[in-house]
């Protein structure tokens, strides 16, 4: 009888099995490439193409709700090519160029990470606000905006919504910084490479140093890019001592489950080796680098709109108010600090 059951029950195909994953992962892109071609478009172009996936993310969640058919591709978006991303994102890291050239840079990157994250975790504890979220605004500020959010939110275990939320946050305010940053240049008095140095050590995303930068020349770019890129070194050692925090902070669970070991930034860095010896001895050229970089940028937009659909409106005007007060307030100070020291 029980043969006679069994014989009846049929087992999905591989190929259905995998429909939810493909589909999934297909939707994502295909929002992701709708953030992308937005981000063109004027007043879009202004905070790029993950903060505007996760818009549309959002947007469609709030409309439509959450498409539970697709979860399992979207899901596997959100984590696993969420790290392939961030390794690709290594690309961008010219190692030589940082440690040559930056060194003193590299150290004032340093202070500005121990600043923006201290900052806000007193600022959150004080407004009362979601301890996960302030984190994760912490190291977005002092560090590399969305990619530094994406590479720590796996170590802390923070909810999707979550990050989604600290990465629209970082993209909305670091946007308008950068273009105040442009209006502001004319009355520092600061130097072109004074306010490349400054630029590049208090925006949060290499595309806002970029707007920042470009208003004061090609020097002051060029610096700036440079500046940024050291506080993007910086990335792998506060991963790690985000796992070795939380390993710490929790000695009597299972230390896998609680930390699990980051291996993308192996990866991450692994990228960053092949990008920096590749081009110094011609294995590479920057236009072949630059075209999987965009990719891997692509990927991190699918990624994010992963992310962006676990987003509820309803909840997130609960979650964000505090937050972003704290993120106002360290963003202000961060940048007042500099100014002050470099005039």
């Amino acid at each position: 009888m029980k043969n006679a059951l069994d014989s009846n029950i049929e087992l999905p195909s591989p190929k259905k099995m995998n429909i939810p994953l493909l589909s999934g992962i297909g939707f994502t892109a295909l929002i992701a490439a709708a953030g992308t071609i937005l981000s063109y478009l004027p007043v879009f172009n202004k905070i790029g193409p993950l903060a505007a996936a996760i818009l549309l993310a959002v947007l469609y969640r709030h409309l439509y709700g959450y498409p539970e058919t697709l979860r399992t591709g979207i899901s596997f978006t959100g984590k696993r090519i969420l790290r392939f991303a961030i390794i690709l994102y290594g690309l961008k890291l010219n190692i030589f160029l940082v440690l040559n050239e930056g060194l003193g840079m590299l150290a004032q990157g340093a202070l500005t990470i121990v600043f923006a994250i201290g900052l806000m975790i007193l600022l959150g504890k004080w407004l009362k606000a979601d301890p996960h979220v302030i984190l994760l605004l912490g190291i977005g500020t002092g560090i590399c905006g969305a990619a530094a959010i994406a590479a720590a939110a796996p170590i802390l275990q923070t909810k999707e919504e979550d990050t989604a939320m600290s990465v629209g946050m970082i993209a909305f305010f670091g946007t308008i910084a950068a273009i105040l940053y442009t209006l502001l240049f004319p009355l520092t008095g600061m130097s072109p490479e004074t306010y490349g140095i400054w630029s590049g050590i208090t925006l949060h995303e290499i595309a806002h140093v970029a707007l920042a930068g470009a208003a004061a020349g090609e020097d002051a770019l060029t610096i700036a890019l440079l500046a940024k890129l050291g506080r993007v070194l910086l990335l792998l050692p506060v991963c790690f001592l985000l796992v070795y925090w939380m390993r710490k902070k929790s000695p009597e669970s299972d230390i896998a489950s609680t930390a699990p070991f980051p291996w993308f930034l192996i990866g991450f860095l692994a990228a960053s080796v092949l990008a920096t010896y590749g081009t110094a001895n011609g294995w590479l050229t920057a236009s072949e680098i630059s075209h999987v970089s965009t990719g891997g940028t692509f990927l991190l937009t699918m990624a994010m709109t992963g992310l962006g659909l676990n987003v509820d409106l309803r909840q997130l005007k609960q979650k964000a108010v505090k937050p972003l007060i704290a993120l106002t307030i360290t963003s202000v100070c961060l940048s007042a600090m500099w100014a002050l020291l470099f005039t």
